[in-house]
């Protein structure tokens, strides 16, 4: 299980005084409210760099966007360098699940059966309006998009990294 989840990524910087706009990728963007710090990936961590750990100053939001002002960064200078790149938290401070819920973080990558053995891995989440979709790309079918149903989503064991599936009539 991921150690770190994505809740934002930063699209570019707002005014002058170090303020950026975040693209937020948690179902609930006014969770950034309640938020006290994040993690950003400046995208060196194979170079040894960790996580840079940032303080929240202030929250706004515009539009689809989230403004954020992070404490001890006043310049456009010093963030603009982060555009593009994304914002964790840790796993204990996010949003707890409802039963049947999981982080997206913990699916990708899924081992994914049907009755009959093997079948893919899930290689992404697509959010529609209705349900969210499962892609798996699948050993003998190529990519497959499964709806997150429960006449679908037969069994997620997360521990284990594997997902059982029923596939309706016409998806593949």
């Amino acid at each position: 299980m991921e150690q770190f989840l994505q809740v934002g990524v930063i699209s570019s910087t707002h005014g002058i005084r170090g303020e950026v706009k975040v693209f937020p990728t948690t179902d609930d963007p006014s969770r950034f409210k309640k938020l006290k710090k994040v993690f950003l990936d400046t995208g060196k961590i194979r170079q040894g760099e960790e996580r840079i750990e940032l303080e929240i100053q202030s929250v706004k939001f515009f539009k689809q966007f989230v403004i954020v002002k992070f404490k001890g960064i006043d310049n456009i200078n010093d963030i603009e360098k982060y555009k593009g790149k994304s914002l964790f938290v840790p796993r204990e401070d996010a949003v707890p699940l409802d039963t049947d819920e999981y982080y997206i973080a913990d699916l990708i990558g899924m081992e994914v059966f049907t009755e009959e053995g093997r079948f893919g891995v899930l290689k992404d989440v697509m959010e529609t309006g209705a349900n969210q979709v499962y892609i798996i790309d699948s050993d003998i079918h190529g990519e497959v998009l499964v709806p997150a149903i429960r006449q679908c989503i037969l069994n997620v064991d997360v521990e284990r990294k594997q997902m059982k599936i029923h596939i309706l009539d016409g998806l593949i």
